[in-house]
């Protein structure tokens, strides 16, 4: 006989206050702060420089502040060997000019001589056309998925599913914005690849919940859907944790080059696997879901069939 262990549904007011409280102060910062948008979005210089030996970035970072380059950010590239140098754009300096004024600047202030290996330039157009292209591609995942779960399920998974998503990436945004850490192009893939993680851990719950639906006579809805949330849970927790083993090693190992993107997935993991759970699921019981929701519709004429 079906029975649930946890009574995940039994606690979600509780939930609900912890995921209200996120939202406040994600969105909060978010309006009073905005994001530290990166060069791929505000545009500006690349300079990428390399050494014989493993380059210190402390002592760049520091040579670079000491030259009037305060808002440089300094982070290896491949190696330890390589550097890679993005500065915001300046309107009175060429890009010849200022690739040298940063060569220069770096050499003074140690024996150790850097190699310019390339320079690219990011104008603030493109910068703002990406984020436009950016946000229409959220916008546009999630109008998809709405669509694709209601098909699928019913309009009231689909209206969860959307709630539990924008929940994830609003809470996720929300994380950058109160640590101040950069928003770039990798993040935002990171955020397009927790929608993507976070609906298919939803779907599984959802795909239990309208089988239980329907093969179980007894219950209410809500203890069917805590037992459907029970059986998933394992299968859920255990892609959780290896997926998150993986990003963990990537934001520590990995470099600075993909340290965001691996953060960005780390959180939006976390957050993604706790809305499956109390936040998707709450919502569609909310919405007053019922088994003739879910039930199959008989065929016109099936009592018929069977007639001489």
């Amino acid at each position: 006989m079906n029975k649930q262990e946890i009574d995940f549904l039994g606690k979600r007011k509780l939930a609900m206050i912890f995921s209200g409280l996120l939202l406040v102060v994600s969105i909060a910062s978010l309006a009073m702060n905005g994001l530290k948008l990166g060069i791929d979005f505000t545009g500006g210089t690349l300079v990428e420089v390399g050494y014989k030996q493993p380059a210190d970035l402390t002592a760049i970072r520091k040579a670079l502040a000491d030259a009037g380059f305060d808002d440089a950010a300094v982070l290896h590239f491949g190696s330890s060997k390589d550097v890679l140098i993005r500065l915001k754009p300046d309107a009175e300096v060429s890009n010849a000019e200022l690739s040298n004024q940063v060569l220069k600047a770096i050499n003074q202030a140690s024996k150790q001589k850097a190699q310019l290996r390339r320079v690219e330039f990011v104008g603030p157009q493109v910068g703002d056309e990406l984020a436009e292209d950016g946000g229409l591609a959220l916008l546009y995942s999630i109008f998809g998925i709405l669509l694709y779960v209601a098909w699928r399920f019913e309009y009231k998974f689909a209206l969860g599913s959307v709630v539990a998503l924008v929940h994830d990436v609003i809470i996720t945004l929300g994380f950058f914005s109160v640590f101040a850490l950069e928003f770039d192009l990798t993040v935002l893939a990171a955020i397009l690849a927790v929608i993507g993680y976070s609906l298919n851990d939803t779907i599984v719950v959802y795909d239990r919940i309208r089988e239980n639906f329907r093969k179980m006579r007894k219950g209410s809805s809500e203890f069917i859907m805590n037992v459907s949330l029970n059986q998933t849970l394992s299968r859920t927790l255990m892609t959780s944790i290896t997926t998150a083993l993986v990003l963990v090693a990537l934001a520590s190992l990995g470099g600075e080059i993909i340290q965001n993107f691996a953060i960005a997935l780390l959180v939006g993991v976390g957050i993604g696997t706790y809305s499956s759970i109390y936040v998707a699921s709450p919502v569609v019981l909310g919405l007053g879901v019922s088994k003739e929701d879910l039930m199959i519709p008989e065929k016109e004429g099936l009592d018929l069939d069977g007639m001489p």
